[in-house]
């Protein structure tokens, strides 16, 4: 898929992407509690861009400039902004 056929609410999404860059991880407090850690990144293809967050492990998984696959993922909108999320279901690896 191409980042801009992404639509809010979209489920088993898979892009290949570039990251054009890695935001600094920081802590949330979670709705079932406890906390975790979660970084924004943006990464892009030759249609557009898009957030992706990053939950605990994968964000060292990735850096600015790496080519990622995102398999299995979902659409989220937050204060208007879509992002994908890789989700307890789907993958995140380097290219």
């Amino acid at each position: 898929m191409k980042i801009s056929e992404l639509k809010p609410g979209m489920r088993n999404v898979s892009v290949t992407a570039k990251v054009d860059s890695v935001g600094q991880p920081r802590t949330v407090n979670l709705k079932t509690g406890g906390t975790n850690t979660v970084a924004d990144a943006i990464i892009s293809d030759d249609s557009g861009s898009i957030k992706l967050s990053l939950w605990g492990d994968d964000i060292d998984k990735i850096q600015t400039g790496d080519r990622i696959s995102v398999e299995n993922g979902y659409i989220n909108t937050f204060k208007g902004e879509n992002s994908i999320s890789v989700g307890k279901f789907g993958k995140l690896s380097k290219l």
